[in-house]
């Protein structure tokens, strides 16, 4: 066994660790300049849930939780959902774009698959919130499996389908272009 054969998977690996851990630091102590209150991004993609929602005629409104670090889509007076930190979608964008710096080249392409991925997580966020409103709404009783599995594993195959995309269809080395 050599191990120049695996040398690629192993620098790639490395790659990832590294730029995941050291993005999620910073990702940290953003989250926590805010703490107790919830960090600017949260607040903007739930008023953008809300804004959604309400464009649809559903009257729904995002308010600040006094009491935590999340913001409250509320429905007639009623808080219905808390989103937290967690659910802004940063962290997913972390993972796909860690992946993508991780694999490497072709840098072009780089340039603009990066951005429409990050633009598709944040949409998809979007939609798995406004999903996750419905369900605590109407089947509070499966908010725990649609919140931890059902819709957590939703968003995770929108970016693996993208990194899918990304290997077999749009990652080639110039040498391999014809």
């Amino acid at each position: 066994m050599n191990i120049s054969e695996f040398k690629p998977a192993i620098l790639f690996i490395v790659k990832f660790l590294v730029l995941y851990l050291g993005l999620n630091l910073l990702y940290g102590f953003y989250i926590d300049t805010y703490s107790p209150s919830p960090d600017p991004i949260t607040v903007v993609v739930t008023n953008q849930v809300s804004g959604v929602m309400s464009a649809f005629g559903n009257g729904v409104e995002a308010s600040d939780n006094q009491e935590k670090p999340s913001v409250f889509l509320s429905l007639n007076g009623y808080n219905i959902l808390s989103v937290y930190e967690g659910c802004n979608g940063l962290n997913v964008m972390i993972v796909f774009l860690v992946f993508l710096l991780s694999y490497g080249k072709p840098i072009k392409k780089l340039y603009w698959f990066i951005p429409m991925g990050l633009v598709g997580v944040h949409l998809f966020n979007l939609i798995r919130i406004i999903l996750l409103f419905w369900v605590a709404q109407d089947f509070p009783e499966m908010m725990y499996f649609a919140h931890k599995y059902l819709f957590t594993a939703f968003l995770y195959i929108i970016v693996f389908l993208m990194w899918f995309w990304w290997v077999v269809k749009l990652y080639k080395l110039p040498s391999e272009e014809t």
